[in-house]
């Protein structure tokens, strides 16, 4: 970035560790009329998930999330490197459980007295990662999302790779699985950041829904990587994919490596510019889980 109405039941979980960092084992059965967003089990193992079940206005479990605040420029990026308008917020009026199974992030106009980079802030909003608490090694993403449309909302599902700290964006890598202009609610679009190819990169596509908006329902957003491809899903059907040697021709493939997951509402900036009306608001990103997979252990014949 530059973003259910069935509960799935867990009935079987086991904790494991790996590289520093808890995963979750799940064995997942879906309530009837589900959504068929789980891979077979012959491809992929769920490691990680989070379903987002809890009572209303219940924080996220920080066991696996934490949040990111204020405009950016307490670590040296006002407006977050693009311009937004947005001050992160842990407020519940900003981000909570729903209490049927999702988490909503919500964007609103701030309230008075709050002061952001280039004033008042005129957003709240909220962003959570699991920098630090859980780590994707190459394997399979995904997250079920309902948007909500208005221009100049930046909604995104994305990725960094973990070694930001020590090399920096664009050198650490970024896996955009989702991300939607508010002012266009039929098309969301995935890229990929590395260095030579980042901000206004090569590798970047448009996905177009056969009919509604993202705002009318749910939607999957997943991507799948390994040492050689990227592969980006809108509803499990790829959209577009990213091969090794094509990004050759830029830079250099960053991507063999662990990455951590993003989950944020962005307001105004680079990519949508500001809204034009305040009439949007408040604007909300339902999230009804996400998951994390690593491929499955060969099978011996």
């Amino acid at each position: 970035m530059n973003a259910r109405g069935v509960v799935v039941e867990t009935t079987r979980l086991t904790l494991t560790r790996m590289r520093g960092t808890w995963y979750v084992l799940a064995l997942l059965g879906c309530a009837p009329g589900a959504p068929s967003a789980l891979p077979t089990s012959e491809t992929w193992v769920q490691v990680w998930s989070d379903e987002f079940d809890g009572a209303a206005g219940a924080s996220i479990d920080t066991t696996k999330w934490r949040y990111d605040t204020a405009d950016g420029c307490g670590g040296g990026n006002c407006g977050w490197g693009n311009n937004e308008k947005e001050y992160y917020s842990t407020a519940p009026a900003n981000i909570a459980l729903n209490g049927q199974g999702q988490l909503m992030i919500v964007a609103r106009t701030a309230p008075a007295g709050l002061t952001c980079y280039y004033g008042a802030c005129r957003y709240t909003s909220a962003k959570i990662t699991t920098r630090g608490k859980m780590e994707v090694a190459p394997g399979r993403v995904e997250a079920r999302i309902k948007l909500a449309p208005g221009q100049g909302l930046w909604p995104a599902f994305w990725l960094l790779g973990r070694n930001i700290p020590v090399v920096g964006w664009p050198a650490c890598g970024e896996l955009d699985i989702m991300e939607n202009r508010g002012s266009a609610p039929t098309i969301t679009s995935s890229a990929v950041h590395g260095p030579g190819y980042s901000g206004n990169t090569p590798f970047a596509h448009p996905h177009a829904l056969a009919h509604g908006s993202v705002a009318d329902d749910y939607h999957t957003y997943s991507v799948e990587w390994d040492s050689l491809t990227i592969r980006f899903f809108v509803d499990d059907t790829v959209h577009y994919v990213v091969r090794r040697g094509d990004v050759a021709h830029y830079g250099n493939w960053v991507f063999d490596q662990p990455f951590f997951v993003i989950l944020n509402l962005a307001v105004g900036g680079n990519f949508d510019r500001d809204p034009a009306s305040d009439a949007i608001f408040p604007a909300t990103m339902l999230v009804d889980y996400v998951r994390v997979y690593r491929p499955a252990p060969a099978r011996v014949h």
